[in-house]
Formats: structure tokens, sequence, C-alpha cells
């Protein structure tokens, strides 16, 4: 009978390891690779590599935006617990879930809850976000504390070296992404390309030592050279700021180009944003007034009409005109200067000194209205200019078959007609620049980290006006400086200084005419023998001063410093 029982005990158990062994066939040969690859990725976790974003750089290498390595502190929840601190004297102390939030938060200025609910909410997740982008002094007491299923992950941050400088320019990033300026325009030259690392993970979610391996490598964005001057910039956007204060201004902008390549080496507007602090900004002032704020310019465009007129054959500086202080045109309308004065006998010359809105209007009337339309466009109105800033506005330049029996004399004198500063500013390089109109530039070029260059700007020009017709209206210009109404106000010893003021009326919020505000502005080309810089200063709604009289200092100051520095 024993042995009958032995038999049989013999027979079940070489069935059971016959089982175990089809078992183990089946697991490690039949299904060895499906099983191994399961394994592995179950065991595998991918991480995100931030790639850098890429710099922005004024003309000579100074930095206007930048990427910091930050760290995100994470947490994998399945290993989060209470655990045993053992202090250096071997004590050992229980530390709570809820203790550990405390202690992180301690840290990273966050809300307890916050945390504790980073740490509990999602009790089977390998992943939670705990806070973003903290610095290594906070990074480094975190580690210290040595929290089980705490981690951290580097995160580029934007920062902005320069502040303020030129903010207005830059842009800024957001939690969403590149938000303003440059940031936003030369998005796909900065943006970088986010790699992947993948490594292996132990029972209990610990990384394992050397398993990292990467997967797709992070390419870091391309740096952007912009035409700016960082120091000038500086210096003209406190020149803005100081004299828009003092007389009480809602807003300024003030723009220096080099004549000869149409660079902008300064475009400055108050107030500006710091990138670093953007909601300490109000929204209306995040970009830049002098690429998106459209105005009626004023007189600054009787230069441009001066040089129409001359070019065309029209008129030279010597034509004649007797100038009463109040017209009425052929059509019935009327043009008023803005002083009462008795009936002058001026040249064009003596028009653009006295800044007459008459004289310019029975001169200039004389030329068609498609001819003055046509030289407009030329001179870049009605379109936006080749900076392609965002929200850039086109201005306002109607068809001349839709100008009116006022409007036809009306735009001669900077009415009924808008322009932002930067087509301001274009104008007068065309003049300063023998005729020809060049694409104003802010960005040189992206240079990406293969050492490709791109967004390089086009050089070509437009002859809008001859060279002869150029240097007669810079003369021109030049006599304003030299025995106009204010000329001790914008001369500069030991330049030759061309230029011109404006001062426009504002229309009403409501419609309904004209209001009482006004924008005051002064541009001007030095030296005047042979333009190099050109300086465009502008303040909206002046309260002490509200005539371009509060310009003109301004324009000499920058002026100054852009001649000397």
């Amino acid at each position: 009978m024993s042995r009958r029982r032995l038999t049989l005990a013999i027979i079940v158990t070489l069935a059971i390891v016959a089982a175990f062994l089809v078992r183990l066939v089946d697991l490690q040969v039949v299904q060895a690779d499906e099983l191994n690859k399961a394994s592995t990725t179950k065991r595998e976790i991918a991480q995100r590599v931030y790639a850098p974003r890429g710099q922005i750089l004024d003309a000579n290498g100074v930095v206007l935006a930048d990427s910091v390595t930050r760290y995100d502190i994470t947490a994998a929840p399945i290993n989060v617990g209470a655990f045993q601190r053992t202090a250096k004297d071997g004590t050992k102390t229980t530390v709570s879930v809820l203790d550990q939030a405390n202690e992180i938060a301690t840290i990273t200025k966050q809300d307890p809850t916050v945390v504790y609910t980073a740490l509990t909410k999602n009790p089977k997740s390998n992943f939670s976000l705990v806070t973003k982008a903290v610095d290594t002094s906070v990074l480094r007491a975190v580690r210290k504390l040595r929290i089980p299923g705490v981690d951290d992950q580097p995160h580029p941050k934007r920062t902005y070296p320069a502040g303020a400088v030129a903010g207005n320019l830059v842009g800024f990033v957001g939690t969403d992404g590149p938000q303003n300026g440059l940031e936003t325009m030369e998005n796909k030259c900065l943006a970088g390309t986010d790699g992947t690392v993948k490594y292996e993970r132990s029972a209990d979610n610990v990384q394992i030592p050397g398993s990292a391996v990467t997967t797709k490598t992070a390419i870091p964005g391309g740096t952007i050279k912009t035409t700016l001057d960082s120091d000038l910039q500086w210096f003209t956007q406190q020149a803005i700021a100081q004299q828009g204060a003092a007389i009480g201004a809602t807003s300024a902008t003030a723009i220096v180009v080099r004549i000869k390549d149409a660079h902008l080496l300064a475009v400055a507007d108050w107030p500006s944003v710091d990138p670093n602090n953007v909601s300490g900004t109000s929204p209306d002032f995040l970009g830049s007034l002098a690429a998106t704020a459209a105005y009626e310019p004023g007189s600054v465009f009787k230069g441009m009409s001066a040089a129409i007129l001359v070019d065309s054959g029209n008129a030279t500086p010597q034509t004649q005109v007797t100038v009463p202080s109040h017209w009425a045109t052929p059509e019935g309308g009327f043009i008023n200067d803005a002083d009462p004065h008795g009936v002058e006998r001026l040249t064009l010359t003596g028009v653009l000194q006295q800044s007459s809105n008459v004289g310019i209007s029975m001169i200039g009337g004389e030329v068609s209205p498609k001819l003055r339309y046509d030289y407009m466009q030329k001179f870049g109105l009605g379109a936006p200019t080749a900076v392609g800033f965002q929200g850039e506005s086109k201005g306002i330049l109607n068809k001349w078959q839709s100008w009116d029996s006022q409007t036809k004399y009306n735009v001669l004198y900077g009415q009924g007609v808008a322009a932002t500063a930067l087509q301001v500013a274009s104008i007068y390089q065309t003049l300063g620049n023998g005729g020809v109109r060049l694409p104003l530039t802010l960005v040189q070029n992206c240079t990406k980290p293969d050492g490709t260059v791109t967004d390089v700007p086009s050089t070509t020009g437009t002859q809008v006006v001859s060279t002869a017709t150029s240097k007669t209206t810079v003369n021109m210009l030049e006599s304003i400086v030299d025995s106009g109404p204010l000329s001790k106000a914008v001369k500069i010893p030991g330049y030759r200084i061309a230029g011109k003021s404006g001062t426009a009326q504002m229309a009403k919020p409501n419609g309904g005419g004209y209001g009482s505000d006004r924008i005051v502005s002064f541009v001007g080309l030095a030296p005047a023998d042979d333009p190099q810089y050109e300086v465009l200063v502008t303040y909206t709604k002046p309260v002490t001063i509200r005539t371009s009289a509060a310009a003109a200092p301004t324009f000499k100051k920058i002026m100054t410093q852009v001649l000397t520095k």
C-alpha cells in the first residue's frame, strides 16, 4: 500500500514539475520577447529635456533676453508617505506627509495646502507638479529635506537682464509661451526643440543608475541680433520719461535712426513695460506705441509736402505766395494758421519756417491729388513698415478719389491722414538719404546653433524723390533750425541741424471734429550737410506745454547724445 502511495506521489510530483517546465519554457522562450518588452515598458520612464530659448542681443552683443536654468519641484505620490528622519546625533523622528508639505511650503513660499494636495491628490500617480521654476537656492533646500518621492527637473526660465530697457520691443514670455514683441515676432528663431531622455526605474520607482538614454536630443533656440544700442535706448527712454512727466503728457515716443542703413538704434516708448514685471504695467503699454499708435502727425508732414512740390517741378524754395492767416479755398473750405497774423509774403522756405498751413495749402493745392497720393505711397504711408512689429498699424491713407474739398489741402499739413511714429521716421530717413527710402530695420539676423544665419532683412531701397530734391529739402529744413521759432531750443553747438516741428490737433473721442488735446513733436537730421542720424520725439496730450516747444528740448538732448557718443 505504501509502495502504491509512493508511486502516486512521484507521478504527481513529476506532473507538477512538468507543468512548471512547460510554463517556464512558455515564459522564457515562447513569450520571452513580448514579456521583456512589456516589462521594460513598465520600468521605463520618458522625461522631457527642455531646450533653452535663444538670446536676444543688441547690436553690440549686450543681452536683452536670456534663458536661465530653473527647476520644477515634482513628486511621485505613489511613493509619498510618513518616513523616519535620522538626525546627526542618531535621533529618529517620524515626518508625516503634512509635515513634509509644511517644510516644502516654507522653502518655496507656497500655501501648505497646495503642496499637500500635490503630494496626495493622486496616490497611485508617479508624477505631480509641486511648483515651477525655482532657483538653485530653493532647489538645494528642498533636496536637503530628503523626502522620499520628491524630485526635481531642470526647466529653462526667461529672464531680461536689461529690465525695462527695450522692453517695449523685446516683449516677454508667459506661461503660455511668447506674448509680445520680438519674443513673438521671432519665435521661429528663438524657440528651441525639446528632447527626451528615457530611464528605467526600480520597483520602488527610483531611477536605476546608468539607465538613462537620450532618445531625442534637445536643440537650443537661435540668437536674434537687433540693431539697437542698449545704452542709447536707455538714455532715450529716460529722456522722454523725464520730460513726459514734467509736461503732464499721457505717453511719448522717441526714435533714433541711422540714416545710411535705416537701422533703428533706439525706439523708446513711455510708459514702457519691464518684461520681468509685466503685471506692473498697464495693458495699454505692453507693446510699442511707435509701431501701433497711428495719429495725425500735423506739421512734420510739411517737410514731405515741400519735397513733393520741388520734385514734381511745381515749386522751388524761392516760390512766393501771399499768405493770410485765414484762407478760403476755391472749393469753399477754410484753412487757418495756428497763430493769427497779418498778410505775409513768404517763399516756400519761409512757409516751412513759419509752419504755415495756409502757405503750404496755397502752393500744394496746385498739385493734383493723385500725384500727391502717389508720392505719399512711395514715402511708405498707408502700409506697415518693414519692421513688421506685432500689431503694427498701417496708418490711414485714403484713396485720393475719396479726398473731399477740405482733405485735399489738409493732407499737406498732416491732417486727414494718420501715420505711426515709425512711418514719420521713415519719411525723414528718406529725405536724409538722398531721397532713397530704405526698409527700417530692427532685426539684423537670426543665428541658429549650427551657425546657420537667417532672417537677414532686405536692404533694397526705393528712390522716392531725386537726390537734388532731397538736398534742397534738407537745406530748407536747416533754415528752420537756423532762424525758426524753436532755433535756440534745438541748435547743437558745432553741428548743422535740419528739422521740423509739429503740433497736431487730436480728434474728439466721440467724433464731432477736433478737441483741445494735442500731439506735439520734433524731428531732425544731423549733420545737415551729410545726414547720418535722425531723431524723432513725440508727446501725446501734454498739459503744461501744448506746442512742439515741449518736444524740442528732448530732441536736442537725445541728438546731442547720439552725436557725441
